[in-house]
């Protein structure tokens, strides 16, 4: 796993390289191994590696043959071994073993339908000398990424927005439409990020880049099937195909020539992937796990279990509320975003433990939940479609205690109380949002917190009604629990779990997280699913159960579903608060950036610390407007440290022409 930077205008070949070293220092963390840059009158690419494949001959810049095609490269290609032997067949000749000289040959013989060849999650740009053509692609989900931004005629581009930093005259500010979205739906809209005028290049999608146009274009899609195109119906048939097609996804991703782990959170998904794996290779295998000093956050024993049944190599590290609010102002750092949860902490010091056993690898289950049906989300969906049928019914509503025993103000509410709480829009059933309407009308009320100039800003904008007239026709004719999906795996599932949760807070520990449920062929498998191979009744992800019965312990098989969550009360009325913290909260700040209503903020900071009648909604809003004041503070107002000689990178490859 690496981290790229690179810009693309007419440059200064000797500032292009002492910028490039500047901005590559910034995201070291992404590849302390090797580094390296190439620089023309035209472009300059930088990388620095976290070398997994090819330890040796890998450094980055790599051409093709003829050196017309430059590449610099963050992720892994699973098959580059399969897609070798084709390009060897064709007379290509290779310099190393690497798989990042496998795509700039690919590219070289397939140009951009090279794409949907290639099994893996990357960030890659590639410079054609002959065109003098800029190309950079993201994979499908957004496993990896990649932003972009424009500095007078100059287009620069980077793993993260922090490499922008260090490019000159660079300014960066708030968007405050971004900042809107970000506190309705947990993320911003693609290709939008919370600084204006930077962007993602989105997931499934190329971009194109010369003298004379910037162009984006599509090469996939999530596919998705109306109910006559149901591909399986029986439990037993599909069981079968998803076995063979996720074994050979697990496969794939225990190549490495270094050692690969496992993350063990004690559910199913983290179960299954460990199973597997010891099905492909049965040696002892590295697992690692997170818990919670507060108990109504921890699954300590249910690692224990998977651990003792699996014989794995097991250690665990124990995060404290303490903990949470000592790293987080270096997980927005990380993070680059505005957060609502702390849940990004936890993930970032489990990726700490990982890298000091020195392992630079693991395997997680993220999106089981997502393609199976996993979430609560998903069930209250279903039930609020059987509600709608008799919207009077004293008795349909109490299904939803079953998804949230975890919050009393859920599980020991009335039918009435229910009604009033999950009851809105709710014949609205038709809607393409239908499933996330309540969640996002809740989250959005964050907004009330946000300065009156904001305000008058952002107050033609209604990003819920937006969104909902944009996916009218695209979701129109689908099932509930398709709708319900596209919406999670499109939004939250790269914008947030992927990002906040996924590859920041693992590549600012050198860490590269590898996802076998989210193999493209896992994910267009599990979208032809019956909805009820998927969610069976309130029984979630029951293709897998059933798959697994005999070969995970029953009380991981069958435990109730967890959500995975991390204290949030706690952090701010923690005595040992520290002191930059207090200071981003306080008044003082709060009026300088802008951003917030001071008293709002002081109203609700003073019924989070007396705990009277506290929401998830108020904690959520807390750490919004915390991690929002941290952001401000880090990338507009540039309390960051200058580098300084000392802390610049050494450039292991210089190639200038």
């Amino acid at each position: 796993m690496c981290g790229i930077a690179g810009f693309y205008g007419n440059l200064n070949k000797k500032q292009s390289v002492s910028t490039l070293q500047n901005m590559l220092t910034r995201i070291k963390h992404r590849g302390p191994d090797q580094s390296g840059v190439y620089i023309t009158n035209k472009v300059g690419l930088g990388s620095v590696r976290l070398s997994i494949i090819d330890l040796s001959s890998g450094t980055m810049p790599i051409a093709n043959q003829d050196e017309t095609l430059w590449i610099v490269f963050n992720g892994e290609i699973y098959n580059y071994i399969e897609l070798k032997e084709d390009l060897l067949k064709k007379n290509h000749v290779f310099k190393t073993t690497s798989d990042t000289e496998v795509i700039v040959h690919l590219y070289e013989e397939y140009g951009p339908g090279c794409l949907n060849m290639l099994n893996g999650q990357f960030a890659f740009a590639i410079w054609d000398k002959t065109k003098e053509e800029l190309f950079l692609a993201r994979d499908r989900v957004g496993i990896r990424p990649l932003y972009y931004t424009q500095i007078e005629e100059t287009f620069v581009f980077g793993s993260e927005i922090k490499a922008f930093l260090e490019y000159p005259e660079i300014n960066l500010k708030f968007s405050e439409k971004a900042l809107t979205e970000y506190v309705t739906f947990w993320t911003a809209l693609s290709p939008n990020t919370v600084f204006e005028n930077v962007f993602e290049v989105p997931p499934g999608s190329y971009m194109l880049v010369n003298s004379e146009n910037i162009s984006t274009t599509s090469y996939w899609e999530l596919p998705i099937v109306k109910p006559d195109h149901y591909k399986f119906t029986n439990v037993e048939e599909a069981a079968k195909e998803f076995e063979s097609i996720f074994l050979d996804s697990i496969k794939l991703r225990l190549r490495a020539d270094v050692s690969v782990a496992a993350y063990l959170s004690g559910g199913i998904d983290s179960s299954i992937t460990t199973s597997f794996i010891k099905q492909v290779s049965p040696e002892k295998l590295r697992t690692f796990s997170i818990g919670f000093t507060e108990k109504d956050f921890d699954e300590s024993s249910y690692q224990n279990i998977a651990a003792k049944y699996f014989n794995t190599e097991h250690s665990s590290v124990t995060c404290s509320d303490k903990d949470i609010s000592k790293h987080f102002k270096d997980v927005i750092w990380y993070a680059e975003a505005p957060l609502l949860r702390t849940a990004p902490t936890p993930m970032s010091l489990l990726a700490k433990s990982v890298k000091d056993q020195n392992i630079k690898v693991v395997i997680t289950g993220e999106g089981a939940d997502e393609l199976l049906g996993g979430y609560n989300i998903f069930k209250e969906t279903k039930i609020k479609h059987f509600w709608a049928k008799d919207p009077k019914s004293k008795y349909r509503p109490l299904l939803l205690k079953k998804l949230y025993p975890y919050l009393p103000q859920i599980s020991n509410s009335s039918s009435n109380m229910l009604k009033m709480f999950f009851g809105y829009k709710l014949n609205e059933t038709q809607s393409p949002i239908y499933s996330h309407m309540l969640r996002w009308h809740n989250t959005s009320r964050i907004k009330n917190y946000f300065s009156d100039s904001i305000k008058n800003i952002v107050k033609d904008y209604t990003p819920i009604e937006d969104l909902e007239k944009q996916l009218e026709t695209k979701l129109s004719g689908y099932d509930y629990l398709t709708k319900a999906q596209w919406l999670e795996i499109q939004l939250f599932m790269s914008g947030y779990l992927l990002s906040s949760q996924g590859d920041r807070m693992g590549m600012a520990n050198s860490i590269e997280g590898r996802y076998p449920f989210l193999d493209h062929r896992v994910i267009e498998f599990c979208m032809k699913l019956h909805p009820d191979l998927k969610l069976h009744g309130l029984n979630e992800k029951y293709l897998l159960k059933k798959m697994m019965v005999g070969r995970l312990p029953e009380q991981i098989l069958n435990r109730s579903k967890q959500a995975y969550r991390a204290p949030i009360r706690s952090l701010f009325v923690s005595e040992d608060l520290p002191d930059y913290l207090k200071v981003m909260l306080s008044e003082e700040c709060i009026k300088e950036f802008g951003v917030f209503n001071t008293e709002h903020v002081k109203t609700l900071y003073s019924k989070i610390t007396s705990n009277k009648g506290v929401s998830e909604i108020d904690n959520m809003a807390m750490t919004a407007i915390l991690s929002i004041q941290i952001l401000y503070d880090l990338f507009v107002k540039r309390s960051i440290s200058e580098l300084t000689t000392s802390d610049l990178i050494t450039l292991d490859k210089i190639i200038i022409e």
